[in-house]
């Protein structure tokens, strides 16, 4: 693999701190339906799936509670309201967007998050970053690489020149079915080892490290 010209981002736990207020939006949900809340921490080990498996670890027994999809709406409708109480960037990631953008990298975000709140997200805090997509309807959610390939599709990049940069097992596998390496952030949702038992093995502990692996790919 020769240099890299496009850098695509996972969102959550990437780009942003979004964990209290998905945490606040289940427990509004759990305690709607007289279900036991969950922690922060627990919360932080369901993400990386889309809302609706988060919403599937949160609620006893999953979709087999009948209740299930009555909490899957509450959740759906407080988040749309309170996406943003507490979400910000991670510090040091605007600077390094915009610090990469001047380079002349391209840029991307794909998410499992619903598209329209990928939309408003990038707008609010990124809007250097050229392409953003998140889960809609015809296009299999990461980890299949279907979000990667049109992202480097709608770029008009190629992945023999594209590097993926996320937090999680789930990106380390979407990276692998686009056929691109993985970088993975210790600032996210999982910790070291947790990425390393599942391949890790490039990493980055603060935004501006990415900025050096890249511009000395080799």
């Amino acid at each position: 693999m020769g240099k890299i010209d496009t850098i695509i981002f996972d969102l959550d736990g990437t780009l942003l701190d979004t964990l209290e207020d998905l945490t606040n939006s289940v427990n509004y949900a759990l305690e709607h339906c007289q279900m036991p809340l969950r922690t922060i921490a627990e919360v932080k080990g369901f993400v990386g799936n889309g809302i609706r498996t988060l919403m599937i670890r949160a609620v006893p027994e999953g979709e087999k509670n009948p209740r299930f999809e009555e909490a899957f709406a509450a959740f759906k409708e407080h988040y749309a309201v309170h996406c943003n109480d507490r979400t910000r960037a991670y510090d040091g990631v605007c600077e390094l967007l915009e610090a990469l953008k001047a380079k002349g990298y391209a840029l991307a975000i794909v998410s499992n998050k619903v598209d329209s709140a990928v939309q408003d997200l990038k707008e609010k805090y990124f809007s250097v970053v050229g392409v953003a997509i998140g889960d809609r309807e015809g296009i299999r959610r990461k980890p299949e690489a279907d979000s990667v390939l049109l992202a480097l599709k709608e770029l008009g990049s190629t992945r023999e020149s594209a590097v993926y940069v996320g937090d999680s097992d789930v990106d380390l596998m979407t990276a692998k079915n686009s056929g691109l390496p993985c970088i993975s952030v210790l600032w996210g949702f999982r910790d070291k080892e947790f990425l390393i038992n599942h391949g890790a093995e490039i990493f980055a502990s603060e935004p501006s490290d990415i900025i050096n692996i890249v511009d000395n790919w080799a």
